[in-house]
């Protein structure tokens, strides 16, 4: 008889690519000619991230920089959560966080999907912020990852511990 096949559906960012995409957007604004003189800086702030400039336009433009570093490394542009610009004294704030993990409700309605349009021999599980596929047929579990790559979802989705 076949063992079961399995993976996880997960919601990770890796930190060290977020870091990479930070400093690359950082070393681009302190060169790019329309960044000199407004005071523009992209830095961590505990475990999120905080851009400031001179101007509201400039501000959204250092949070286009850092977006366009993040898509470059792969990182999807659905794990950021940034706040509206707001003013500071003299200048303009973004702050941006960075989402992790599947909500128990997300989970809730993957494994629905699952269980409506996957192939009947594919079965969900909720562990924590993770959700695990499992089926005898590897074949099943392939077209499972192709139906979840398809929607549409509001948070980043990838693939782990494919067995």
């Amino acid at each position: 008889m076949a063992s079961e096949s399995s993976f996880d559906v997960v919601s990770k960012v890796e930190r060290q690519e977020v870091d990479n995409a930070l400093n690359q957007a950082s070393k681009e604004i302190a060169q790019r000619f329309d960044f000199r003189g407004v005071d523009a800086e992209i830095r961590w702030s505990g475990e999120g991230i905080e851009m400031r400039a001179n101007s509201e336009e400039r501000v959204a433009a250092v949070l286009d920089v850092f977006k366009d570093k993040l898509v470059k490394r792969k990182i999807s542009l659905k794990v950021l959560d940034a706040s509206e610009p707001r003013v500071s004294g003299k200048e303009y704030r973004i702050s941006v966080a960075i989402k992790e993990g599947i909500s128990s409700e997300n989970a809730k309605k993957i494994s629905k999907l699952i269980r409506d349009e996957a192939p009947k021999s594919v079965k969900a599980q909720i562990i924590g912020e993770e959700l695990r596929v499992s089926s005898k047929s590897r074949d099943d579990l392939q077209a499972t990852q192709s139906l979840l790559k398809e929607q549409d979802y509001d948070f980043a989705v990838q693939f782990t511990n494919y067995r």
